[in-house]
């Protein structure tokens, strides 16, 4: 045994290919002996990792159990919180981190010596509040999950500001703002030349409206272009985009490109853009992980009117916000663009770089992680 302390980090994602847990894995095994607990393989430098099975889901909820109202057995026969509680039982750890609500109450079960710090990485009681079965079903048992488990946390983070007030209003407490932002990445930003060069990557979802912006960059006065990078979230989607895209002399649709390998390729392209509809809760606040990636690849961007979006984008001088959410207002912000005003994009986000890199947000876990250090359980 080192005689350094322990920490479990469970999160009920594949945490080796989880971007946000693995910040908190990368800067936590410095100095804590951290067991993690999730699907899929170990991530790099933890002491135990407790493999999850992919059929041990976290989300089959049994629906009768919720029409009866009878929320706490709904949670605790949950799949993936029962393997991940009986695998657990008997574990001591000086603290923990869990990732998003459903992983809470398994780590507050546990009883760390100092705690738990619960990492809600959306706003989970109007996750699908744009379904109002969902809403009127599940939102109910969030909520009783929220007020009766993730208040008991030692303290708390979360992704956006919006959502750090949410929870402070309808459950009383105040979490901390640690943003989806990427690691620093050393770079200068490449020239701007015609076409001006847009790229958007991530999940490929109807919800998305993802061919709005492939239509705004067709019809563009001005000369653009837009690739893809895009998982198969929907393939019937994803094959409608590369339809279009193969009518088009403008938009080309790729696959995805592994996390580690996509700085990389954005630096090839100059604007990053993210038409995001507000047609849910967490989609209205939204503050993605690539808004950051595009300021890492020293890239301008292009967003709707998104609020937590639009603060960036404002303060730092490094893009285009549309007047709305539809295609004519996208295309309008597109056609803004100019070589000159991308330049000046670019520039931005360059002398704002280090700012806004993950590392200072991975301080925020860290100062409350060495303040629950320094208390003890009653």
């Amino acid at each position: 045994m080192s005689g350094r302390p322990t920490m479990l980090i469970l999160s009920y994602s594949p945490i080796a290919r989880d971007a946000r847990v693995l910040k908190q894995v990368a800067h936590f095994t410095r100095d804590y002996e951290v067991t993690t607990c999730g699907y899929g393989p170990a991530p790099d430098g933890v002491v135990e990792h407790i493999s999850i099975p992919d059929d041990e889901r976290y989300n089959d909820l049994d629906g009768k159990l919720i029409t009866l109202k009878h929320y706490r057995k709904a949670y605790w026969r949950l799949s993936a919180v029962k393997w991940s509680r009986e695998h657990l039982k008997g574990r001591r750890f000086d603290i923990a981190i869990a990732n998003d609500v459903e992983a809470v109450p398994v780590a507050v079960k546990l009883k760390p010596k100092h705690g738990v710090l619960a990492d809600l990485h959306e706003y989970s009681p109007r996750l699908h509040d744009d379904h109002a079965l969902w809403h009127e079903r599940i939102t109910p048992w969030f909520e009783y999950v929220v007020r009766r488990y993730v208040t008991r946390a030692w303290s708390w983070s979360t992704v956006s500001r919006g959502i750090v007030d949410e929870y402070e209003k309808n459950f009383g407490f105040r979490a901390e703002l640690v943003t989806n932002a990427a690691p620093y990445r050393d770079g200068v930003p490449s020239p701007v030349g015609v076409p001006i060069r847009l790229v958007h990557s991530g999940a490929c979802l109807r919800n998305r409206r993802l061919h709005i912006m492939a239509e705004a960059v067709e019809a563009a006065a001005n000369d653009v272009s837009l690739d893809f990078y895009l998982t198969a979230n929907d393939p019937p989607y994803l094959q409608e985009l590369k339809d279009f895209a193969a009518t088009s002399e403008r938009v080309t649709v790729h696959d995805p490109v592994p996390y580690a390998q996509l700085a990389e390729t954005l630096t090839a392209y100059d604007v990053g853009i993210h038409v995001l509809p507000p047609i849910n809760f967490n989609n209205k606040l939204a503050l993605p992980n690539k808004l950051f990636d595009y300021v890492q690849a020293r890239l301008g961007v292009v967003i709707g009117p998104s609020s937590e979006m639009q603060y960036y984008v404002g303060e730092y001088g490094i893009g285009e916000v549309a007047d709305d959410f539809t295609l004519e207002a996208a295309q309008a912000a597109i056609e803004r663009l100019t070589v000159e005003s991308v330049t000046a994009f670019k520039a931005n986000a360059h002398a704002h770089a280090e700012e806004l890199g993950g590392e200072r947000q991975v301080e925020v876990w860290d100062r409350l992680v060495t303040a629950q250090m320094q208390r003890k359980r009653r």
